[in-house]
């Protein structure tokens, strides 16, 4: 809304900016610069921080899937992760998931 009004303001003007500002490449340039910072470049920045969280896994760590399950991992194995999702006694229930599967680290007890 703010970015039509602006370019609206500017076509207007007498001057030869409006002009220069009204050839279709010059638009383009525009329009893919503002998809760049408003789409590509946060999405960048989301990647990387989750890709930043999968690399500093450890064993103990509380996790939730992208499946929405809740467990702690109990071991590591390259790019899968054995995780414990329930205590029934004498065994415990674990189940082996791709670490890329990991979409959050639950804060601990200790963080709060």
């Amino acid at each position: 809304m703010f970015a039509t009004m602006l370019l609206t303001t500017i076509f207007q003007m007498p001057s030869g900016l409006g002009s220069a500002l009204s050839s279709p490449l010059v638009m383009m340039v525009i329009v893919m610069g503002i998809f760049y910072v408003m789409l590509i470049l946060p999405q960048q920045r989301q990647r990387k921080k989750l890709q930043e969280m999968l690399s500093a896994l450890k064993a103990g760590d509380k996790v939730i899937t992208n499946g929405g399950i809740y467990g702690v991992i109990n071991g590591i194995d390259g790019d899968t992760v054995i995780l414990k999702i329930a205590d029934t006694g004498s065994s415990p229930v674990k189940i082996r998931i791709a670490r890329s599967a990991i979409t959050q680290v639950e804060a601990s007890e200790d963080a709060k």
